[in-house]
């Protein structure tokens, strides 16, 4: 079981760039609620942002602040779609619900930026995504995935980028082409998170910071969520844990795996030389199985993330192995320093999709975004806000997909996600 602390936002360069905040004060006591929301990353913030704006009542519960987990962690990259591909719904679904799950994946970016404009939340948006190839192969993909989502999905809003034009997006020798989305982008994931915060209690929505919820039990008249100083009775609970969910429904966290990625923030590189680096100030990511993906900050630094884990502490040394990292892309920058280090967990599945769910007819759940929480953790808060509000037909679309638990329990799933990570490094090499 994961062991979760009540603490402030891990030290990064986004919790020093963070926006004031109010602080929540613990739950005390027995509150009652329509809703009851367990966590308080994207998934949370949105599902009670959503529901309050429907006239639901919600409290929400966050084990540590606001953003504390991969929220407040991530690569800050908003990329339209999903980890998986495509073909992973076409399993479990007919094709005109495959479309409607692409449609979906759209949508997902949308609403997060029409969360930013009507809160005005300041979180650094900026549009623009490049998905880089690193390999002839990547390229021959890239190229099929853009005649396919064209073909399929009537889906224009990228172009490939050969390799004689990859100047205008990154200044590297790395890459040998590259897909560029205009709908997609990169943001301040925990100053999206604080100005969500902020919304939602400025909709009526009570939070409280440092209350774990330790166990959830039935009761006549709905739910009871018991905490470590109080409990809240609702009628509907929203479980947004994911890499934390740990025994609070076993047979849910089993589905995912948490992994841990880094990331590093290098000192301001100064107005030039950054523009130079990367003009069109696009996210990029490449394609390899254990990808690297990067972008810059507001103020001109260069945020690099990669590698992957099963452990739940930072490594000794990860800034400098992955500033060795970073020189391979941009050997140009073997004089700058790195000023931050981090890391946090997401939750993979096994194939990747999103694993979006109820317990019972009204404990709903959402996690297994394997990534793409920046932007599917929206679409997770609108569909559950429909749901619970009678409108569940897009929501129960991702309920046909199946998802296996992964082998081995809690003692094997560690050693055998290092042997996974082994096998695509080598699959990269070769």
């Amino acid at each position: 079981m994961l062991k979760f602390t009540q603490q402030s936002h891990v030290p990064s360069y986004y919790a020093a760039s963070a926006h004031d905040a109010p602080r929540h004060a613990p739950l005390a006591g027995h509150v009652r609620a329509d809703v009851c929301v367990v966590g308080g990353g994207f998934t949370g913030l949105c599902s009670a942002l959503n529901l309050a704006a429907r006239g639901y009542s919600v409290a929400l519960l966050e084990a540590s602040k606001i953003g504390w987990g991969a929220s407040g962690r991530n690569g800050g990259q908003l990329i339209a779609g999903y980890s998986c591909g495509i073909d992973t719904f076409a399993k479990y679904m007919p094709q005109e619900d495959v479309r409607r799950i692409w449609d979906m994946g759209v949508e997902s970016v949308n609403i997060v930026r029409e969360q930013i404009e009507r809160y005005r939340i300041d979180c650094d948006l900026r549009m623009g995504f490049l998905s880089a190839a690193n390999k002839p192969r990547h390229v021959d993909e890239l190229r099929a995935r853009r005649d396919e989502l064209a073909s399929r999905f009537g889906y224009r809003d990228c172009h490939y980028v050969e390799r004689e034009d990859l100047g205008r997006y990154v200044d590297s020798q790395r890459y040998l082409g590259g897909l560029y989305h205009a709908d997609s982008g990169h943001l301040h994931p925990l100053n999206y998170a604080l100005g969500l915060a902020r919304a939602a209690r400025g909709a009526g929505v009570r939070i409280y910071e440092d209350t774990c919820a330790i166990s959830l039990k039935k009761t006549a008249a709905g739910h009871e969520v018991q905490c470590g100083n109080g409990k809240v009775e609702a009628r509907y609970v929203v479980l947004a844990c994911n890499a934390w969910l740990g025994q609070l429904a076993p047979d849910v966290a089993r589905k995912i795996l948490p992994v841990a990625t880094y990331v590093v923030a290098t000192e301001p590189l100064g107005e030039e030389r950054a523009r130079a680096l990367m003009p069109a100030n696009a996210a990029i990511c490449d394609c390899n199985h254990a990808l690297e993906y990067f972008r810059l900050s507001a103020d001109g630094r260069l945020l690099w993330g990669g590698r992957a884990s099963s452990s739940t502490r930072l490594p000794d040394g990860i800034g400098e192995a992955m500033r060795r990292d970073m020189l391979k892309t941009f050997p140009q920058l073997a004089d700058v320093k790195i000023d931050y280090a981090w890391g946090g967990l997401i939750d993979a599945t096994m194939n990747l999709a999103p694993h979006f769910g109820r317990i019972e007819p009204d404990v709903y759940f959402a996690q297994g975004f394997s990534g793409h929480g920046v932007n599917v953790t929206a679409l997770a808060g609108k569909l559950i806000a429909e749901a619970i509000d009678a409108q569940a037909a897009r929501f129960d679309l991702f309920g046909k997909i199946r998802h296996r638990d992964f082998p081995g329990g809690t003692l094997l799933r560690k050693p055998m996600f290092a042997l996974a990570m082994t096998w695509n490094a080598m699959q990269d090499a070769l």
